[in-house]
């Protein structure tokens, strides 16, 4: 079991780095009030070639669109990291709490990693504190998901959030 992964969000050297360590350039940061966006390569990903978030401190989830290279698209449009983001004036901070939300817009959302986070907390690397803090924002985000049709842009334009995305 992995201990809860953290990044910084460097809005001055415009870098981001990975839980791993590892720093990557960052081609565009926007700092709205209520959150951060980051857009950036993701080089040597089979995966995928680039990545963008949307840091939401308030709502505990980071919202991230995956452009996949041919043969490795997933059936999912947003993907949401449940934890904590800090915001900083010159870098933004973040501890992921395990849990993932993998939404179809118009369809359905659904939590994975339950196992993860059952086991950071019985082991001690996650507080039962910060543990139920995960659950609690996971159930909140499905349900808000739920009466908004699954639509992650019509919900977060209730809380006053719009967001935008590059084509990448």
């Amino acid at each position: 079991m992995h201990s809860p992964k953290h990044e910084t969000f460097d809005l001055t050297a415009h870098t981001n780095t990975d839980p791993k360590g590892v720093v990557r350039a960052v081609d565009h940061y926007t700092v709205r009030p209520w959150g951060l966006y980051m857009a950036r390569p993701a080089p040597g990903r089979a995966q995928f070639h680039y990545l963008e978030s949307w840091l939401l401190p308030s709502l505990g989830i980071r919202a991230t669109v995956f452009h996949f290279n041919p043969g490795h698209e997933r059936d999912q449009d947003f993907y949401l990291d449940v934890g904590e983001y800090i915001p900083g004036p010159t870098s933004w901070r973040s501890q992921d709490y395990y849990l993932d939300l993998i939404l179809r817009t118009g369809s359905d959302v659904q939590i994975t990693d339950v196992d993860e986070l059952c086991a950071a907390v019985g082991q001690g690397l996650l507080s039962p504190e910060r543990g139920e803090r995960a659950i609690r924002t996971a159930v909140a985000t499905v349900e808000a998901l739920a009466r908004h049709d699954y639509d992650l842009h019509r919900w977060l334009t209730d809380h006053g959030m719009v967001l935008t995305w590059r084509e990448a």
